[in-house]
């Protein structure tokens, strides 16, 4: 065995006030002294082994150096600087959730404050990240010398200055919404709205195994007052913004009356657009404002306005002028309500409000734009809107503010029963009053709880959107 002398000095020197006692032992190899007094001195100073490999480089094995190659992704949430509201809001891109935190507030709607209004006549996320894929590879040189390669590359997306601000789906979606607890007193209809956990008791909402929220009306055979029902009200509140609503099914069938709306404070001060109405067997959605006095749309012409929709109602959308009516638009489409809705797997309704008004539009499940399955919705690709109240002569931001998004079925009420027994409007082929044999829709509605099998909303996501 040959001993480097060295070595051993050097040992000493670095050891003997502490570990001398390590030299007392006769079965201790020098080689174990080495070994503990490399442990000691590296405790004592992280340079002091690499002074020692690089003087003694036969004594010791060095070390290879191997440099990794790491991806890394941010994200960032981009919320609109006029939204407001309480809870968390979830996003889905392709299956993949993001959530941001909404700011708290507390909505004037907690109990329905705004109004639900006669709106017909007789004749309603999350920029998707990008995949960021990385591969890296080392080799190392008997010296010790090493090199690296990586790879970078990032699946195109298109770009949208719209980002999700609050979304509401899956397990969570009743969280961040207010039951309204009290018979509808806003249309006099014959609903009664009832809190979160009589409607869990009741049977009438759940997340079923789809994964969608469920929203029915009571089924129980007779009922002498009021039939149970749903309305919920967001506590989250927005001015201006891109509002999604993804759905499979919606309630349909005589004496109902469901609504999925965007409603101010102090009705009608704060506005209130209906993106989704209708009553009855209605086939085609009427798109709806209602409004203080002083907003008008400039003009009936579709043409003009650039939309597939038709006005049904008066151009002016004040509710003083037009006994609460508003200005009403019909969609074109056939299967934009009802039962109509439901038989193509429903689909996606889509409401834009910025500076140039409010534009909606409908896409059936098979022709929903792939930006919006995405997450990434781009209006500006989307076509002719249904429906377009242009802000040439009502002001959006005047006439519209501080909005949250509501759902409710209620049943009868002064459109419905204005209707009953005298109503043409496509997909009703007779009244209701003809079809069911029954004089009024209280009469009916009390009396027939299995005819409301079909009144119950399926809804996927209820997405708004603010503006980078």
């Amino acid at each position: 065995m040959i001993v480097h002398l060295p070595l051993i000095v050097f040992l000493l020197v670095n050891v003997v006030s502490t570990d001398a006692a390590l030299f007392s032992r006769g079965s201790d190899s020098i080689f174990g002294v080495a070994r503990h007094a490399r442990r000691h001195i590296s405790k004592r100073s992280t340079g002091l082994w690499d002074d020692m490999r690089l003087a003694y480089t036969g004594m010791f094995q060095q070390k290879p150096q191997i440099l990794q190659s790491k991806p890394y992704c941010t994200h960032s949430s981009d919320t609109g600087l006029s939204s407001t509201g309480t809870g968390t809001g979830t996003g889905d891109v392709d299956g993949t959730s993001s959530s941001m935190n909404a700011t708290s507030a507390t909505s004037a709607a907690a109990h329905g404050s705004s109004s639900r209004t006669t709106s017909g006549s007789s004749s309603s996320a999350t920029n998707a990240a990008p995949t960021v894929s990385s591969s890296a590879s080392a080799s190392v040189a008997g010296t010790g010398t090493a090199s690296s390669s990586a790879s970078t590359s990032i699946s195109s997306q298109p770009s949208s200055p719209w980002k999700v601000a609050q979304a509401y789906q899956g397990s969570s979606f009743f969280d961040g919404w207010v039951f309204t607890n009290e018979a509808d007193i806003w249309t006099s209809g014959i609903a009664q709205y009832v809190d979160q956990a009589t409607a869990q008791s009741a049977g009438l909402i759940e997340i079923n195994s789809a994964g969608n929220a469920v929203m029915r009306v009571e089924t129980t055979p007779t009922v002498s007052g009021n039939r149970k029902s749903i309305r919920i009200t967001s506590q989250f509140t927005y001015t201006g913004g891109l509002i999604i609503l993804d759905a499979v099914h919606m309630p349909t069938g005589c004496g109902t009356w469901p609504a999925f709306w965007s409603d101010g404070p102090n009705w009608p001060a704060g506005g209130e657009i209906d993106i989704v109405e209708g009553l009855n067997d209605y086939t085609n959605n009427q798109v709806t404002v209602h409004t203080n006095p002083g907003c008008t749309i400039a003009s009936s012409d579709p043409n003009v306005l650039g939309m597939t929709g038709s006005f049904v109602t008066s151009t002016d959308c004040g509710v003083t002028a037009t006994s609460n009516t508003g200005c009403g638009i019909r969609a074109s489409q056939t299967n934009s309500y009802g039962a109509a809705f439901n038989s193509v797997g429903g689909g996606v309704y889509a409401a834009l409000w910025d500076e140039s008004g409010w534009k909606v539009w409908f896409f059936a499940r098979s022709s929903i734009p792939s930006d919006i399955t995405n997450g990434v919705p781009l209006p500006s690709g989307w076509g002719t809107p249904m429906a377009n109240f242009v802000s040439t002569s009502c002001n959006a931001f005047q006439f519209f503010y501080q909005h949250s998004a509501v759902f409710d079925t209620t049943l009868c009420g002064q459109w419905g029963d204005g209707v009953w027994a005298s109503d043409n409007s496509p997909g009703q082929a007779q009244t209701c009053a003809q079809r069911t044999g029954v004089a009024s829709c209280e009469d009916f509605v009390r009396g027939n709880g299995a005819a409301f099998s079909e009144a119950y909303w399926e809804v996927k996501s209820v997405k708004i959107y603010q503006s980078s």
